[in-house]
């Protein structure tokens, strides 16, 4: 089954330039996820030529359109035109970060895959040390920032607990302050692109595919240009994704709540009966009994609440809709012939196409 629509068939690169050899594999392909960064645009490819140049690899750089509404799609194929290694996916309507990095991942081509920000927050100097690490046989090497000290209060903290129930709830380690910024393998990007669920959180996903990882420690910059594209509703929702992703965990707690006030009620019954029976006292009032039905009105309406989240969930799974819509892909080799996805060759530091 596709995950996937094109409404207008891919563009071809022009043959006057490309990135590798005619039936080669880039060694590198950048992912680039896209909205409204028309401010940003110039200065990521500035840096990105200048230094892909310095590490002399083949690469490709596709930049994943997500419904923007400023001057960001006709720049990014004025680009196309001019260096044809970078590459646009014009997707018909916003559809959200992490299905941009979904679709940027089942488009490249690269023996290496590097998903990246494009506010260059992820500083892509660091890819020149992942390559070393990818040499010395690591199937994914990510970045963690050292600090986050530059981080609002509040969102130190919700980070921090964030980080502290995802650590009790999944069955496996997500690493603490480390975003999309990674070298992957081709065998962990062929791995990742066979995930086919709906509901998507990249960071667990990363971390739950397995592979040998190994991590790079950086000091995160200011935004070069323009205005984060995140507001807190979306951290939230995006929190709720991964903890509703990965475990099941909130419903056996709701179990566990529901049984633990079962029992104090039923506690509580036999006292009030035994007064009566032993000291023949009435219990006064209603007040105790409101109390009683609103907490236990209120809880009732949690649990319920966390049974429809994963409902939800289970109901956007079973409509089995494509991830995501392709207004144009510009820039790719057509379908029929595309690269074989022969397996990669072995990476060694003497290849002389990966010489930092």
């Amino acid at each position: 089954m596709r995950d996937t629509i094109e409404t207008r068939p891919r563009t071809p690169a022009p043959a006057r330039a490309t990135a590798a050899r005619p039936g080669l594999r880039p060694d590198i392909s950048l992912v680039i996820p896209m909205h409204n960064e028309e401010e940003m645009i110039d200065i990521l490819y500035a840096r990105l030529t200048e230094l892909m140049a310095g590490f002399g690899v083949s690469y490709e750089v596709i930049c994943v359109n997500d419904g923007s509404r400023d001057r960001t799609l006709d720049m990014l194929l004025a680009r196309n035109e001019a260096d044809p290694r970078w590459k646009v996916i014009d997707f018909s309507r916003n559809f959200g970060k992490e299905v941009e990095l979904t679709a940027g991942l089942r488009y490249a081509s690269g023996r290496t895959v590097v998903p990246l920000d494009a506010d260059l927050q992820d500083p892509p100097e660091l890819i020149g040390q992942m390559l070393e690490k990818w040499r010395e046989g690591y199937d994914v090497i990510y970045a963690v920032r050292r600090t986050r000290r530059a981080d609002t209060l509040f969102k130190r903290t919700t980070a921090s607990a964030f980080y502290w129930i995802m650590e009790r709830v999944m069955g496996f380690k997500l690493p603490r302050n480390a975003a999309d910024f990674r070298l992957m393998d081709r065998k962990v990007v062929d791995a990742m692109n066979q995930l086919d669920e709906r509901n998507r959180f990249m960071k667990g996903l990363f971390a739950w595919i397995g592979f040998r990882q190994t991590h790079l420690e950086f000091d995160r910059p200011e935004r070069a240009a323009g205005k984060t594209k995140y507001k807190y509703w979306q951290m939230w929702n995006y929190s709720l994704d991964g903890i509703t992703s990965f475990s099941t965990l909130p419903l056996r707690i709701s179990s566990y709540i529901g049984a633990t006030v079962a029992s104090l009620a039923i506690c509580y019954g036999a006292y009030l009966l035994l007064r009566v029976l032993i000291f023949g006292r009435d219990v006064p009032g209603y007040a105790s009994l409101m109390v009683s039905i609103l907490a236990l009105g209120g809880l009732q309406l949690i649990i319920l609440g966390i049974i429809g989240e994963y409902l939800g969930r289970l109901y956007l799974e079973s409509k089995k809709r494509p991830l995501f819509i392709v207004d144009r892909a510009v820039g790719f080799d057509p379908p029929e012939a595309a690269p074989a996805a022969e397996p990669a060759p072995a990476r060694s530091a003497a290849d002389p196409a990966l010489r930092a």
